[in-house]
């Protein structure tokens, strides 16, 4: 992964949708494996003032750097590892069903792969986890920002998706980052996931007129 690692809003609509696109990026990236040597070099020298002082999304970005900043990468391993891994149920689920239901594999899971079946996407078999992954979940958002097919990546169907599988539950797996007592790396990406889910959904709310 190779982000240009400025705080998003930047000048121009396009400027704007590209960054949107990076950070949905940057944050699925971050949440399915702790960042290599390279991304944490980029993530430590990241510009932490954004263009236009006292944006939403600069002081939770600030956390992140800084966070990074103080950290190695054996250390953000072994928090991703003891938050979301190991045997048995992982200390935080990262899996939408989960946090929706109760349990894994529930009717959201067949809900979102309904609703991706539309969109022409589909798992990839060789990855072990289900597509409700807040991983997966902020590529596709990604994808239907920066893709090329128009008929599938526009804003219509960006704020669908977002408000049928990331806003009803992403806040509780902030919530759950940021009381850990164990998470200082993912509890900031926590905070940067929260602060950029109320941006966009009240960027969403405007093509409704509020």
């Amino acid at each position: 992964m190779n982000l240009p690692l400025t705080p998003p809003p930047t000048s121009s609509a396009l400027d704007e949708e590209t960054a949107r696109a990076e950070l949905y990026g940057l944050i699925a990236g971050l949440f399915y494996a702790p960042p290599d040597d390279a991304l944490l070099g980029q993530l430590r020298v990241a510009v932490t003032e954004a263009p236009a002082s006292g944006g939403f999304l600069e002081e939770p970005w600030r956390q992140l750097v800084s966070v990074s900043r103080s950290a190695n990468p054996s250390q953000i391993a072994a928090e991703h590892d003891a938050l979301f891994g190991g045997l048995g149920q992982p200390e935080v689920y990262l899996f939408a069903s989960h946090h929706l239901s109760g349990f894994l594999n529930e009717k959201p899971l067949a809900a979102l792969r309904t609703d991706l079946a539309e969109l022409g996407l589909g798992r990839d078999e060789s990855l072990p986890e289900t597509e409700d992954h807040v991983s997966y979940l902020c590529e596709v958002m990604r994808y239907l920002i920066a893709g090329d097919d128009v008929a599938v990546a526009n804003l219509s169907r960006q704020k669908e998706f977002f408000a049928r599988h990331l806003q009803p539950w992403v806040h509780l797996v902030c919530d759950a980052l940021q009381a850990h007592p164990r998470a200082q790396f993912y509890a900031a990406l926590a905070g940067l996931l929260r602060a950029f889910a109320e941006v966009e959904t009240q960027g969403f709310d405007m093509l409704d007129g509020g």
